[in-house]
């Protein structure tokens, strides 16, 4: 059988962590903030995978198991909260909610 070498896996990895990065930084959409948060989680998810695979052992995958129920439940709750902040302010884009002012 033939197999990749981890380090295609890693430079795949830190790619998609990049442009979740870069997603973070620049966009000012919520819901496209939270969409780049997944992809930085998921970035994750892989590195972990190919180490377990890459060492053999199984932890790395189990961990992946509860970053994936813990990126869940921040989608819902994420969702949540913009979906509040649409019916009170009538917007997705952070740099228009300004909650602390009077």
């Amino acid at each position: 059988m033939l197999s990749l070498p981890i380090e295609y896996y890693l430079v795949l990895s830190a790619v998609v962590f990049l442009i979740g990065m870069a997603g973070v930084l620049t966009r000012r959409n919520a819901i496209i903030i939270f969409m780049c948060i997944e992809l930085m989680l998921n970035s994750v998810n892989l590195t972990l995978v190919a180490f377990s695979q890459y060492m053999g052992d199984m932890a790395g995958q189990i961990l992946v198991l509860l970053v994936m129920t813990v990126a869940a439940a921040e989608a819902a709750v994420g969702l949540a909260i913009v979906l509040s902040l649409f019916r009170n302010k009538q917007t997705v884009y952070l740099d228009e909610i300004n909650l602390l002012k009077w």
